[in-house]
């Protein structure tokens, strides 16, 4: 049997995000050469928010793009067995990422490998004067060397635990960060 704790609701993860983007300010010193990059599929819609948020607070626009890791992954998902062919989203950076202060955003940083993965992925695409990672959860449980700069909540859980984020942008249900666990 399967139980779901709910460990951040819509009004925390607004929360969380409006810090975020206040860290996101302060550490680059105001949004000079500053851009968000979401890796596909929910760091899009929370890089979205964490633009809207920055434009709020300052009133600067941030330019925003968004990233598809498929080819970079050390784990390739294929569209059909049969053909392997990889199912490619494309990335969208409408922007010249070069010497720019790149924050990647994500929902939940786990292993590092996707981190990895979108950071070979931004290198083919240009070449950012930094590369900072923000994040809706830190489940920890690292593989690689990779930490956020920027952690909305650090989730302790245990390998078998799944920490799963819904977004109504993308999943239609209500926001939460949920941890599910086997029983």
């Amino acid at each position: 049997m399967q139980k779901q704790v709910v460990v951040m609701d819509e009004a925390a993860i607004k929360r969380a995000l409006t810090r975020v983007s206040y860290e996101i300010i302060e550490r680059n010193k105001g949004t000079k050469d500053l851009a968000l990059v979401g890796i596909k599929t929910r760091g899009i819609y929370l890089a979205e928010r964490l633009h809207t948020r920055i434009l709020e607070i300052e009133g600067m626009d941030v330019p925003v793009g968004d990233i598809d890791i498929t080819l970079y992954r050390d784990d390739l998902s294929y569209k059909d067995d049969d053909t392997r062919e990889p199912a490619v989203h494309g990335t969208n950076i409408p922007f010249d990422i070069n010497g720019k202060k790149v924050v990647l955003v994500d929902d939940v940083l786990y292993t590092g490998r996707t981190v990895r993965a979108a950071m070979d992925a931004l290198m083919d695409v240009g070449r950012p004067a930094q590369i900072h990672l923000a994040v809706l959860a830190d489940r920890g449980h690292r593989e690689l060397p990779i930490r956020a700069d920027y952690v909305g909540k650090n989730i302790p859980t245990s390998a078998n635990e799944r920490v799963e984020v819904r977004l109504t942008d993308v999943d239609h249900a209500e926001d939460a960060v949920i941890i599910n666990k086997n029983e």
